[in-house]
C-alpha cells in the first residue's frame, strides 16, 4: 500500500477538502482474535471503503513508516483524516494479500493494490505489528 499512500497523497494534497468525521474509538477486539485476525480485519475495513473500521483496528499512537523508518503518518486523528479522503478519492481501491507471514505479532503481508483512480496496480510488502490488540506500527516496502 506504500505506493499507493503516495500518489493518494500526492494527488489529495491539491484536492478540495473533503468531509471528515472524528476519529473513532478503536472497536474492542474480540477476546481471542490473534494479530493476524486484526490485521485480516483492517484488509477487509480498507477493501470495503470504510475508514472508521480501517482505523479502529489501529492504537492512537500508530505509526505508518517507509522502510525503513521514514514516518509517513501518525496518529489515529491523521489515518482518519487521511483514509475519509483516499476512500472518496479511490472508491474502488482493494487491496489483495499476495502472501502472509505471521511471526508472533508481526504480520508481514505482500500485498496488492488495484483499483486506483490512475490504473495503476501497486506491489509493496507491508510489516504489522500489534499491540496489546491494535496495529502499533506498519512499515512498507516497495
Amino acid at each position: 500500500m506504500s505506493k499507493a499512500f503516495l500518489i493518494a497523497a500526492m494527488l489529495l494534497a491539491g484536492a478540495t477538502a473533503q468531509a471528515q468525521t472524528a476519529p473513532s474509538a478503536p472497536a474492542k477486539p474480540a477476546a481471542a482474535e490473534t494479530p493476524e485476525q486484526l490485521v485480516q480485519r483492517q484488509v477487509d475495513a480498507y477493501n470495503a471503503g470504510s475508514a472508521a473500521r480501517f482505523v479502529a483496528t489501529y492504537a492512537e499512537n500508530a505509526e505508518l513508516l517507509d522502510f525503513p523508518s521514514k514516518p509517513q503518518l501518525t496518529g489515529r486523528t491523521k489515518l482518519t483524516e487521511f483514509y475519509n479522503k483516499f476512500f472518496t478519492w479511490a472508491p474502488h481501491v482493494h487491496c489483495d494479500v499476495v502472501s502472509r507471514t505471521v511471526l508472533g505479532n508481526k504480520i508481514i503481508d505482500h500485498e496488492r493494490v488495484t483499483g486506483l483512480p490512475n490504473g495503476k496496480t501497486v506491489d509493496a510488502v507491508a510489516i504489522y505489528e500489534v499491540e496489546n490488540g491494535l496495529i502499533r506500527r506498519v512499515t512498507f516496502i516497495e
